[in-house]
């Protein structure tokens, strides 16, 4: 098959990141007679195998809660599917494709992150397909805009703070959050469109972290950053509590008390530290207290998961925090598949904006949380046709 003679299908957004790739399939719900019977054995064999399982083989997971239906998507209508799996399955995916018959097919990607230059030699020459490149930050934000264009309920949300109390005052203090729980609240794109947000500050938390200041969906530039991020927390991880996925990480960070392994403000002043408005609980030292013998031998693999995801969690909340005072900006949005199925962090994340900035910053999540540079790339693919 020629270049000319490409198919209309299948047509796929992906972001490879240094830890997860995401993947975007637009499913056609359109398809008339004529194109039904041009389809070949091919493409439905690949369509039927993306859309009817939830699993893709040991790694790769198909996020049924995220799947939208009935999207338009320049002139056609379909659902789309939403498709993750860890960069180090990469070449299991090509093999994969390859096994599925993708490579028999001539058509085009567009691809965003650092794997759309690491991989894209051996994707042409395994898969037969022209790679398109995308600016990872470009693809990110047309993402975002493109999701919030759809209205879609729960897509915008943000946790309410219940106390208006002054001593609710450490951002990181584990038994205020339990005492004060924050409750999940939706920002209402129906009467609120998401463009009112600007200017806002973007966090994209993944295996590092970009921070970037949005003005608009054409105007926005990358104003800080860290390497001390979602890859972070995981690589820690695995090498203090012998897990071996993000899930499990997770799983053990909800589960520990992090005062076994963090020094606070208590262990240094004995109590609170009033002139700085210190409360007993706020974490003085991350892994302060790992230096005592008797300490460390206590300390669980679930004590040491929750101080590692602290310990990311308050060096990526002060450089938002910082960003958006420094540009004037009222709202955080953040991002990222760290967030997914992790919601203390992002409680804690909320907490800690509304503290530090006295209630004038608002900490937003979107429901997509790591797509969006996927889907940036899947809009650019079908505005090319």
């Amino acid at each position: 098959m020629s270049i000319s003679e490409k198919p209309n299908f299948p047509w796929f957004g992906m972001d490879i990141g240094g830890t997860l790739v995401k993947l975007v399939y637009f499913e056609p719900i359109d398809l008339t007679e004529e194109e039904k019977l041009k389809q070949g054995d091919t493409l439905r064999t690949i369509q039927r195998y993306l859309v009817r399982n939830e699993a893709y083989g040991e790694t790769g997971v198909r996020d049924v809660d995220l799947e939208i239906k009935a999207v338009k998507l320049g002139d056609r209508l379909g659902n789309l599917h939403f498709i993750r799996f860890p960069t180090s399955s990469m070449y299991k995916f090509i093999d994969l494709c390859v096994k599925k018959n993708l490579h028999l097919l001539t058509f085009k990607i567009y691809a965003t992150g650092g794997g759309a230059f690491k991989f894209e030699a051996i994707i042409t020459k395994s898969l037969n397909v022209k790679w398109i490149k995308c600016d990872e930050l470009e693809m990110l934000v047309q993402g975002i805009e493109f999701m919030a264009s759809l209205n879609l309920d729960e897509e915008c949300f943000f946790f309410k703070i219940w106390t208006t109390d002054s001593n609710f005052s450490n951002p990181f203090s584990m038994s205020q959050i339990t005492n004060f729980p924050l409750l999940k609240a939706n920002f209402d794109l129906q009467s609120k469109k998401f463009s009112d947000t600007y200017p806002f500050i973007l966090v994209n938390i993944g295996s590092g972290v970009s921070i970037l200041l949005v003005n608009s969906e054409k105007d926005f530039r990358r104003v800080s950053g860290t390497s001390i991020g979602g890859g972070t927390f995981l690589g820690l991880c695995c090498l203090l509590t012998g897990c071996k996925t993000y899930e499990e990480a997770i799983d053990l960070a909800n589960k520990g008390d992090n005062t076994k392994v963090d020094k606070l403000v208590q262990d240094i002043y004995g109590g609170d530290y009033p002139k700085f408005s210190l409360t007993s609980d706020v974490v003085a030292s991350s892994f302060g207290l790992m230096h005592i013998k008797d300490k460390r031998e206590a300390a669980t693999k679930e004590d040491l998961a929750k101080a590692t995801l602290l310990a990311v969690l308050n060096n990526v909340g002060l450089l938002a925090k910082e960003s958006a005072v420094s540009h004037n900006c009222e709202k955080v949005v953040f991002v990222g598949n760290f967030l997914k199925a992790n919601t203390l962090s992002k409680k804690l994340l909320s907490h800690a904006l509304n503290y530090w900035s006295n209630g004038k910053i608002k900490a937003l999540f979107l429901r997509h949380e790591g797509y969006f540079g996927a889907i940036g790339s899947l809009i650019n693919f079908a505005l090319s046709r």
